[in-house]
């Protein structure tokens, strides 16, 4: 049996956190250790974790998805960090999937991710709808058992999991991507210079996304997270997807990934992401 710390940032953001919460606890088949991170919680956020007595953290202000993310995970207990936004619903049996990938490692370098589904990629017969008033969670289930595909290449999406020596190692998310715009791919960027090299995407692990309703919250102001990311690693994060993780459209997972190959077009586009990075450095 593997237990996981879930940590789940939000922001005022209520009903699709109670669903979230909700899909954990129903479709989970053990029970784990939820940790949310409260920034700002005027929407009664506060008073629902007291009640339910959940774990959490808690800021008066809003401080960033990476700052957030970092400050509940000081609480984990267990051995591996699964990260999940507040406006997901989780299938049924998603733990169980994630328990026999991961009795099937040898080790734990690895990044494993769910597929995301919003309700645009859903067929009409299993639309669930798109709010937590609408949402009929038996027609997602549904669409869960019948649509099978392959299990994909490179994916750096939450909800993703690791373990929490990978995550110690790395220190978390890098809280100078705050509000959080470019912070997924550094946060597999940290993990690739620490020798991960299974970065997979699981067809079984479907996840209902609402949209990221958190980040269209016209409070939270964008920050250039592909900026940072270049003059960071010296190249961006379209560069590392795909000639790192091999990430482009719909790539069937055939295993650990390698280092990247050189190729002419390869050096070209680093060239431009080198004249890119000197005219930021520059302009700064």
């Amino acid at each position: 049996m593997i237990k996981f710390s879930i940590l789940i940032p939000t922001f005022n953001n209520l009903n699709y956190l109670k669903l979230a919460i909700k899909s954990i606890k129903e479709n989970s088949k053990y029970d784990h250790e939820i940790i949310l991170h409260i920034n700002e919680g005027s929407d009664g956020t506060l008073g629902y974790a007291q009640q339910e007595s959940l774990t959490y953290t808690h800021s008066d202000i809003n401080i960033g998805l990476c700052s957030a993310i970092n400050k509940a995970a000081v609480k984990i207990s267990t051995k591996y960090v699964l990260y999940v936004h507040d406006d997901m619903y989780l299938c049924k049996n998603w733990d169980e999937i994630l328990e026999k990938e991961i009795e099937n490692l040898e080790n734990d370098l690895f990044y494993l991710s769910g597929t995301n589904y919003e309700v645009r990629d859903i067929d009409n017969q299993f639309k669930p709808g798109n709010s937590p008033e609408q949402f009929k969670p038996d027609l997602f289930h549904k669409f869960c058992i019948t649509k099978k595909e392959s299990d994909l290449q490179g994916s750096h999406w939450a909800p993703h999991i690791i373990s929490k020596r990978l995550w110690d190692i790395v220190g978390g998310f890098s809280e100078e991507f705050d509000p959080g715009d470019g912070s997924d791919p550094d946060f597999c960027m940290k993990l690739w210079i620490n020798n991960v090299r299974i970065f997979k995407s699981i067809d079984k692990f479907k996840v209902f996304h609402f949209g990221s309703r958190t980040t269209r919250n016209k409070k939270i102001v964008k920050n250039n997270g592909t900026k940072k990311f270049l003059l960071k690693y010296g190249f961006n994060p379209k560069f590392f997807r795909k000639y790192y993780l091999n990430g482009g459209a719909n790539i069937v997972y055939n295993g650990p990934l390698n280092e990247p190959k050189d190729s002419l077009i390869k050096s070209i586009e680093l060239f431009v992401n080198k004249i890119k990075y000197f005219y930021y450095k520059i302009s700064s």
